[in-house]
């Protein structure tokens, strides 16, 4: 049998390129904006990939088959990732591409003569390959861009809000009781905080989703502690709307500075979602082997169905769609309680209000 499609396709492929590159200037957005050579990038390299798998001169032994497969995503690859480099282009916009090309090799290719039935396959099969590959590479190369911009932005706007937080640290000290100005100060204060908790989850949720773990430095707490100093600083900020309730030396192996977010998350969401003149109550409890940390609330019911989104990175229910902040404050809570070999749980009704729920391993004597 001859290969005659792949001779067409090499004796061609400078041709079909240019059919190509004229259709994408004028139907793909994006292109309007790169040269001839960037544009193109590796796409003449899938074209001669395609030469060989078309051939019937070339032996299609198992080993070559699996060579022309790992060459055939490496160049796809290597073309989801430019496209994802360049900021005009959507995944909408690299899969219509290869569409393009799809159409474009069909109609240079049978000018001179129909291809056969076993052609078509090759050349349609090939393509969907190429396109499920580069669009993968494409998600997983932006992924890591924005990753990396959110590393890189958590970073440089710490230094900035340190300086701020530092220097009204200083105003405050030196203002005297009474004065108008230091309620001011301690409102800046807080508002300070809350903003570097909020750059703080987001890197956070970035090593997270880069795979990494967070870096928890772990010893022995005594948590009815922990929570009476989470809760003094709450009530400066919030008033007097905490009760605690607790057993004494309630002592767990864990990230201190981690299990107090966790605390004040789970606190600060009781105070924007619950009832406004109802009281937040901290209970701790302990077992032989387990402690059990309840923040309850009073108010409107979680639904059902926002329950299961409530732990998601970047997931807001309706209710909190009016509330500041990055939706990460529970999908933090979960994973630096998971990390802790701990579990949480949601608990919400009608006229029952809502409870968090945290169970953590106990320090055994």
């Amino acid at each position: 049998m001859s290969s005659q499609a792949s001779e067409r396709l090499k004796q061609n492929a400078g041709k079909i390129m240019q059919i190509w590159e004229e259709r994408a200037r004028n139907e793909v957005s994006a292109s309007l904006h790169q040269d001839s050579l960037v544009l193109q990038n590796s796409l003449p390299q899938y074209l001669n990939q395609l030469i060989d798998e078309l051939s019937t001169e070339i032996e299609r032994t198992p080993a070559r088959i699996e060579a022309d497969k790992v060459e055939s995503k490496r160049i796809s690859n290597q073309h989801g990732h430019e496209r994802a480099g360049y900021a005009d282009y959507s995944m909408t916009q690299l899969i219509f591409e290869y569409h393009l090309l799809r159409q474009v090799v069909f109609q240079v290719l049978e000018e001179e003569a129909p291809l056969e039935v076993r052609e078509r396959d090759i050349i349609i099969d090939s393509i969907e390959q190429a396109v499920n590959n580069a669009a993968t590479q494409f998600s997983q190369t932006l992924r890591d861009i924005q990753e990396l911009f959110m590393v890189t932005l958590t970073h440089d706007l710490r230094g900035p809000i340190n300086v701020v937080k530092m220097g009204t640290q200083l105003i405050l000290r030196r203002l005297e009781r009474g004065d108008t100005h230091v309620d001011v100060a301690a409102r800046m204060i807080s508002a300070i905080a809350r903003l570097d908790s909020m750059i703080q989850n987001l890197l956070d949720a970035s090593r997270l989703r880069a795979g990494q773990s967070l870096k928890l430095e772990f010893e022995e707490c005594y948590l009815d502690q922990l929570i009476q100093e989470v809760v003094e600083d709450l009530i400066f900020t919030y008033g007097e709307r905490f009760v605690v309730v607790s057993e004494p030396d309630v002592r767990s192996y864990c990230s201190r500075k981690e299990i107090r977010r966790v605390i004040e998350n789970l606190a600060i969401n009781a105070v924007k979602y619950g009832a406004a003149t109802t009281p937040i109550t901290l209970t701790l409890q302990q077992t032989e082997t387990q402690i059990s940390l309840t923040i309850h609330n009073e108010g409107n019911p979680i639904a059902l169905d926002a329950q299961s989104i409530l732990f998601q990175q970047f997931r807001r229910t309706i209710s909190a769609e009016e509330q500041t902040g990055w939706g990460l404050g529970l999908f933090l809570v979960k994973s630096i309680t998971e990390a802790h070999q701990g579990t949480i749980e949601v608990e919400s009704a009608e006229g029952k209000g809502t409870s968090f729920i945290i169970k953590l391993p106990k320090v055994l004597d």
